[in-house]
């Protein structure tokens, strides 16, 4: 069986794949983990409550479960919940940010201090949803690959191949942007790593704007990973000047320890996504799709990979699911 494309869906699809026995073949363009792979620039971040309030409310269930997939396969998966905040003059935004979502408890100023003390006198409301979660892409995803080989499965770098192309039974896309599907178009995502040694986070924060919400996602040895701006565009490239001046600027307002932060990567990758912006796993023939995951990769990519296994091999059996 063969797999194309070795970021995020592609890997939990062959991972999932392998788990239930199947000899599998993944391909991968690049000549290493990451190099073309938008999930190599993501925050990692496992919020289903919190990308609810911009995205259809199905997604919240898969994504739950997702928190207990990657856990049960990768290490370092943070179960601290996500800290939602705003400035004073934009509070009304914590009060819309509220109804379009549930799974939160509000917060007052001496509340949110008790989840991050760094945060003290900073902010006067806001919103923890305690049953997210988090990880860092760049281990997780490695951590996978090598599941992946323990299982038996084969990775094949630098190999650009299609799905009429390869050979085998069964052959599941996963190639996201390179895939060109019908419909779908490319979403720039651009992030800036920092590293400080000037403040402590415990969790994934979001700093709410009307026009510019950001992320902070904390990861090991003082590093912090700041997105993500959202692009309609099909341009590759580097980030821009103005994109990465807004995401300084909003680290900034985070925390003004950030001046002071070293900038240790900026890029800008494309995600991919179809109108609705929900994945979709379709089967033609002996080609079975998997795309469109959006700004949702690691939280849709579990369930997508079930699905495509499905599309396979039809639904698990009880001794599956009991195993």
């Amino acid at each position: 069986m063969t797999v194309i494309g070795a970021g995020v869906a592609g890997l939990c699809t062959a991972v999932t794949l392998a788990e239930r026995g199947a000899a599998v073949t993944l391909h991968e363009r690049s000549e290493s983990l990451g190099g073309a792979a938008a999930s190599w620039l993501a925050g990692g971040m496992l919020p289903p409550f919190c990308e609810a309030e911009s995205a259809d409310a199905s997604i919240v269930a898969p994504g739950l479960a997702a928190i207990d997939w990657w856990e049960s396969r990768v290490p370092g998966v943070m179960r601290n919940g996500t800290l939602v905040v705003a400035s004073s003059r934009d509070a009304g935004e914590i009060a819309r940010f509220g109804r379009r979502t549930s799974g939160a408890q509000p917060l007052d100023a001496e509340g949110i201090e008790a989840l991050e003390p760094d945060l003290a006198g900073r902010f006067r409301q806001g919103l923890h949803f305690a049953a997210e979660a988090h990880l860092d892409p760049r281990r997780a995803l490695t951590a996978l690959a090598e599941r992946f080989e323990r299982l038996g499965g084969t990775i094949r770098f630098g190999s650009d191949v299609t799905p009429e192309a390869v050979g085998g039974d069964v052959v599941i896309d996963c190639r996201g942007i390179a895939a060109n599907a019908p419909s779908l178009r490319s979403v720039r995502g651009e992030m800036l790593i920092l590293r400080s040694d000037e403040i402590r986070l415990s969790r994934p924060v979001r700093l709410l704007h009307p026009r510019m919400p950001v992320y902070v996602v904390p990861r090991a040895g003082g590093l912090f990973m700041v997105g993500a701006t959202m692009i309609e565009s099909e341009a590759s490239g580097g980030p821009t000047l103005r994109a990465a001046v807004e995401l300084m600027n909003a680290a900034y307002a985070l925390h003004p320890a950030f001046a002071e932060a070293e900038v240790i990567d900026m890029k800008a990758g494309r995600r991919p996504a179809f109108p609705d912006n929900l994945p979709r796993v379709t089967r033609g023939g002996r080609i079975v799709s998997v795309n469109g995951l959006f700004r949702h990769g690691f939280l849709l990519a579990p369930d997508c990979a079930e699905k495509a296994a499905e599309r396979v091999f039809g639904p698990r059996t009880r001794e599956e699911i009991a195993a």
